[in-house]
């Protein structure tokens, strides 16, 4: 068997995750910041045709077809605002800044997208770009009444499920299962799933020390001792 290293054939979908691993970069960058000058207009929700990250959008279950929405939704960066109060503080209880949110801002593009079309449903969504204010993602929405959707058998689940209404606000997408730790998290702490590794590693010493305590040497007996 010949050995020679043979050309590998890549499809659509390798060259546009290899184009979006760094966005700002070349021809993509110039794009990306023509993109950015025109979405710093536009409405915080906006309806697009297609999505840009088509790889990503068919990993999340988006197909070309009737029923399917997609929806590019802009959220500002940072921590909360806080309304600094007028009374009834302490002084250093009047701070404003420090406040952060306990899900991620692709997880409120989610909510943003679910309030604007309460009839949709969320599959999923994923990031787009960002400047020093904001962070753009895209949320691919189904339609539960649509023909096309109810007689797919890998999205039927929409229309037949009652918990598919509603699933960015209860947590229920993969941004929302990560912030709540039900996704893999490569070893970050602050999720369920690592205090419950932490107390079983802490419950194994405790009783390994506890086994120990008390010991005593046990020193065999010889014949002159019982003399």
């Amino acid at each position: 068997m010949s050995r020679r290293l043979q050309a590998v054939a890549y499809g659509l979908y390798h060259y546009i995750a290899e184009a979006w691993k760094r966005p700002y970069d070349g021809d993509h960058g110039k794009l990306m910041r023509e993109r950015l000058i025109e979405w710093r207009d536009e409405p915080t929700i906006v309806r697009v045709d297609k999505p840009l990250r088509l790889d990503r959008a068919r990993a999340i279950g988006y197909k070309a077809k009737q029923g399917f929405v997609v929806v590019r939704v802009r959220v500002r960066k940072g921590g909360q605002r806080k309304v600094r109060p007028d009374s009834g503080r302490r002084p250093k209880r009047m701070g404003v800044e420090g406040y952060t949110l306990a899900k991620s801002l692709q997880q409120v593009a989610e909510e943003k997208a679910q309030r604007a079309y309460p009839n949709l449903v969320v599959l999923g969504s994923y990031y787009l770009a960002e400047d020093g204010q904001h962070k753009w993602f895209e949320v691919i929405m189904v339609d539960p009444n649509a023909p096309t959707i109810k007689s797919d058998p890998q999205l039927k689940w929409v229309a037949i499920s009652a918990s598919a209404r509603g699933r960015p606000f209860r947590g229920l997408t993969a941004a929302g299962k990560k912030a709540r730790g039900l996704l893999s998290s490569r070893g970050l702490g602050g999720t369920h799933i690592q205090k419950w590794k932490k107390k079983a590693r802490e419950r194994a010493r405790k009783a390994k020390h506890e086994a120990s305590r008390g010991a005593r040497l046990i020193v065999p007996h010889t014949k002159s001792d019982n003399k």
